[in-house]
C-alpha cells in the first residue's frame, strides 16, 4: 500500500509533463450579409494559435467572388480602414476579428446564401495549415 501511495505522485507528474499540444483553430465565426447587392458582406471570428507562431495569409469562401482582410483603426478621432495581407497569430494566443478592428470583407456572395444559412470560410496559414469553418450568416445589423 505504501509503495502505491509513493508511486501516485510520480504518475501525476508524468501525466502533467505530457500535455496535449496547443491546436490552431478558429471559432465564433459569423458573417453579416450585406442588404445591398454589390456591397461587401463582413466576417468576424477568433483565431486561436497553436504551439508555434504563424500568420493568417488568406480567408476565402467558395460562395464569394472576392475576399480581403481589413483592419479598422482610429487616429485623432477619424476612423479608417485598410487592407492587410497577413495577420500574425502568435503561439498559444487569441486574435479576434471583431467590429471596429480586424475583419474580412466578401464581395459578390452567392445570392443563395441568405440569413440563417451557413457560409463556408477557408482559413489559410503561412505554416501550411488550412481550416474550414461553416459560419452562420445574419442580416447586417442583426444582433450577434
Amino acid at each position: 500500500m505504501r509503495k502505491a501511495l509513493f508511486l501516485l505522485p510520480l504518475a501525476l507528474v508524468a501525466t502533467a509533463c505530457h500535455k496535449k499540444p496547443a491546436e490552431l483553430y478558429v471559432d465564433n465565426a459569423v458573417v453579416n450579409l450585406s442588404p445591398v447587392r454589390g456591397n461587401p458582406s463582413v466576417a468576424y471570428f477568433t483565431v486561436h494559435g497553436g504551439d508555434t507562431d504563424t500568420k493568417l495569409i488568406q480567408v476565402s469562401s467558395p460562395v464569394a467572388i472576392k475576399a480581403e482582410m481589413h483592419e479598422s483603426t482610429s487616429q485623432d478621432g477619424v476612423m479608417s480602414m485598410q487592407q492587410v495581407r497577413e495577420v500574425d497569430i502568435p503561439a498559444k494566443s487569441e486574435v479576434k476579428f471583431a467590429p471596429g478592428g480586424k475583419h474580412v470583407m466578401f464581395w459578390n456572395v452567392n445570392p443563395g446564401i441568405t440569413a440563417g444559412k451557413a457560409m463556408t470560410l477557408i482559413f489559410t496559414f503561412a505554416d501550411g495549415n488550412e481550416i474550414q469553418v461553416d459560419a452562420p450568416t445574419k442580416a447586417m445589423g442583426a444582433a450577434h
